[in-house]
């Protein structure tokens, strides 16, 4: 009988289990979107907004707790300096989950989990940064190629044989 076990043990033992389910939150925080099957995505949700929420408390005490599972200091860095402070103001829910299909080799059920708010780049710009170029300011340029001396178009050179 399964009296209070939580959790599905997914056709593995327990080391491979967690190996895999810290593997797959890693990278998760580093791609910040991963395609697997319906199981592990719902058995990664647990773990992923546990991290976050530790990514939000952002003392050391978290920190250290975030290098149990994660393990890569690069993503627990990630996890602390942007993930936790761009899902402060949430209080739970930072992952959807999104069914995409069966998978082609075995029917699985698949689908792409990912972090509900995802990083801008318009909200990432800097104050000093320059505006990006526009459609116009590209096409004056090669205009200007083709006026001549006088302001008239010069006509292009044709090919005779």
């Amino acid at each position: 009988m399964r009296h209070n076990n939580s959790g599905k043990r997914l056709g593995r033992n327990t080391s491979h289990r967690q190996a895999m389910m810290r593997n797959m939150v890693t990278s998760l925080i580093e791609h910040e979107k991963i395609t697997t099957t319906d199981t592990k995505a719902k058995e990664l949700r647990k773990i992923a907004e546990k991290m976050i929420t530790l990514g939000k408390r952002s003392d050391l005490h978290a920190r250290r707790q975030a290098l149990r599972i994660v393990r890569d200091p690069k993503m627990v860095a990630k996890l602390f300096n942007l993930l936790g402070p761009r899902f402060q103001n949430r209080p739970g829910g930072y992952t959807r989950i999104i069914k995409i299909g069966n998978r082609l080799g075995d029917n699985a059920p698949v689908c792409r989990i990912e972090f509900v708010e995802e990083m801008d780049a318009s909200r990432v710009k800097s104050p000093g940064s320059k505006p990006e170029a526009t459609a116009k300011a590209v096409l004056e340029p090669a205009a200007a190629a083709t006026v001549g001396d006088n302001g008239e178009p010069e006509a292009k050179p044709t090919e005779q044989s």
